[in-house]
């Protein structure tokens, strides 16, 4: 089938922003200062005592290549036989320090990536962002791959650049030191008298170094870019599939398997086309590396062979000057050499602060709702007194709704779809930033509200009942007396079983489960969000009256589309169109939709 409507979003022309990087450096740069700076001050120094005593490693080996090539031009068996025995301590010394570096170095990965995994996670979660991030289109696409992926990305490969960078600054001052002391001047006539230029193996060695990095910085420079825009194509192809997964009822019983291969495929082709820029350009890059690699261990053999054939220098200094012209090199071209790593790690590190920016940006949106709706906590019933709930554009949804509701009374709340029931429920919850009046009802930690399909966390069944407080002090055989009284004593056997419950149970069952916690966490309030629409109308009965059993002091407001059979709540309520949005009236009273 053909796929051409189907299409990835562009990834924007990502570049290397001064503010992005200074941005992560402030956020990430946190696990150096707080509670955790003297572990993470600890590691660093540790790794960067590690990484000189590996510099000093590498000059001993350099230093030692001199004194055996000199020892075997003169053939001096005494001086071999002791730089053997020389290197073999070199070689012990430097394993050494190679273990240290990697436990240091991982270690440091490690803890930075989980310090940083739980700053996000606290910040995605904390003040419900998470949910109003999502119900306004501002969250960034796939959070979750940013959290527990990008964060790898974009530490690991920093602690990794910063080890290279270390070792590059530190090896180049130290071999720049030997090609200045070891190579001398070299004098030349080009004709118009001998002209002696100082250190001359120094300047081959910056001069070659530059030249071939400057080249791989120009024609490298579009790689950062097209890392961004693959990785954005291969999030919203896992995007695409995780949205398969989860609705995975839906797409079978509709046979829509075809049309989801069909966007998958477009999707991934987006993935390869983006994925071939990349490698194009390291086509591209490898005509220089290519031509530049392979002329490195020869250039210091080429410019100090005539010094070499004068015999103002051995055997041993040569391959020492070429051994060390070799390490600066590595040194200038640390940059090039590392910028596709650079470039994986900005587009992880955008990705991570993307989520930061969302976070501080939808406080500042709420904010700047100001909402006006008072909420004060007084005992264990629900009050709203001209409560206003609009839209985030300002249009009325509800209108001076005014309830109250007694302590142990039942009320049950209808209306027809779109009226508003949801955006009271919200309200309700404190989540909707749009509402103006007084509200009077139990600290948040008192309200349980049940929605229509309840959650079920990953965990065992005893977790579920759980669930939000993990450590409520409730035994199984409390567990197992409400699953009892709901209808669900089957499961008692399996409370310690663990199982992707929400797919497990269908969906009555599902409601009877939230039934059931909330026995076992016994609420001041309890709101119930069409929380029982899967069960017949016999069972909806039972499991109220054991709720109203079981809780009698609690404040139960159900809400609806039908009006609840006579009997089961002590008042009804309904939610009726007007034209300032809805009103809240009693259920015996005419309705108001022409009234204005």
């Amino acid at each position: 089938m053909s796929a051409d409507h189907f299409q990835a979003p562009d990834a924007p022309g990502f570049k290397l922003d001064p503010r992005v990087v200074g941005a992560f450096g402030r956020f990430a740069g946190g696990f150096w200062r707080g509670d955790t700076k003297l572990n993470a001050w600890g590691l660093t120094l540790g790794l960067a005592a590690v990484l000189i005593l590996s510099t000093g490693a590498t000059v001993a080996m350099n230093h030692w290549n001199r004194w055996f090539f000199d020892s075997l031009e003169a053939r001096d068996v005494e001086a071999v036989t002791s730089s053997v025995l020389v290197f073999v301590l070199i070689i012990v010394a430097m394993a050494a320090i190679g273990v240290g570096i990697v436990i240091a170095r991982e270690t440091l990965q490690v803890r930075w990536r989980a310090w940083l995994v739980q700053q996000l996670v606290a910040r995605w979660l904390g003040n419900q962002r998470f949910y109003h991030l999502n119900v306004t289109g501002k969250e960034p696409p796939n959070p979750e791959y940013r959290i527990s992926d990008d964060t790898r990305w974009a530490t690991e490969p920093l602690v990794d650049l910063g080890i290279g960078l270390l070792l590059a600054v530190v090896g180049a001052a130290a071999f720049i030191s030997i090609l200045w002391t070891v190579g001398g001047s070299i004098t030349f006539d080009p004709g118009v008298g001998p002209i002696t230029v100082p250190a001359y193996m120094v300047w081959v060695a910056l001069a070659y170094g530059i030249i071939a990095s400057g080249l791989m910085l120009w024609i490298g420079a579009p790689l950062v870019g097209y890392v961004g825009r693959k990785n954005e194509a291969e999030g919203y192809f896992r995007f695409g599939m995780m949205r398969i997964r989860d609705n995975a009822d839906s797409v079978a019983l509709m046979n829509g398997a075809r049309y989801e291969q069909a966007i998958l495929g477009r999707f991934y082709n987006t993935v390869v086309a983006r994925w071939m820029a990349i490698v194009w350009q390291h086509g591209h890059l490898t005509w220089i590396t290519n031509s530049s690699g392979p002329m490195i261990p020869v250039v210091p053999l080429l410019f100090a062979a005539p010094k070499y054939l004068s015999g103002e220098l051995s055997l041993g200094q040569v391959t020492q000057l070429a051994a060390a012209f070799i390490q600066v090199q590595i040194a200038i071209s640390w940059v090039v050499d590392n910028y596709n790593r650079v470039a994986e790690w900005y587009a992880s590190a955008r990705r991570v602060m993307d989520i930061v920016t969302a976070c501080d940006a939808i406080d500042g949106e709420i904010a700047a709702q100001s909402p006006s709706m008072l909420r004060e906590g007084s005992g264990a019933g629900v009050s709203l007194n001209d409560v206003v709930i609009a839209d985030g554009s300002g249009r009325p949804l509800i209108s001076d709704a005014t309830l109250a509701v007694k302590a142990g009374e039942t009320v049950h709340i209808s209306g027809e779809s779109s009226t508003g029931k949801s955006v009271l429920v919200r309200a309700l919850a404190g989540l909707w930033p749009c509402a103006r009046g007084t509200l009077q009802m139990p600290d948040s930690a008192r309200v349980m509200i049940t929605p229509q399909k309840s959650y079920l966390p990953l965990g065992s069944l005893k977790g579920a009942l759980l669930y939000p407080e993990p450590n409520l002090a409730a035994g199984n055989d409390k567990l197992s007396a409400a699953l009892e009284r709901v209808g669900l004593g089957s499961l008692v056997p399996r409370l310690d079983e663990v199982a992707r419950w929400d797919q497990v149970l269908a969906n009555g069952e599902r409601q009877r489960l939230a039934i059931a916690r909330l026995l076992i966490h016994q609420p001041d309030v309890v709101i119930l969000d069409d929380a029982l629409s899967a069960l017949e109308g016999p069972v909806q009965a039972t499991l109220l009256a054991r709720l109203r059993g079981d809780l009698p002091g609690a404040t139960i407001i159900s809400l609806g589309q039908r009006a609840a059979p006579d009997g089961r709540h002590d008042r009804q309520f309904v939610l009726e169109r007007n034209s300032h949005g809805a009103a809240l009236v009693p259920a015996d009273t005419p309705a108001l939709a022409n009234a204005t």
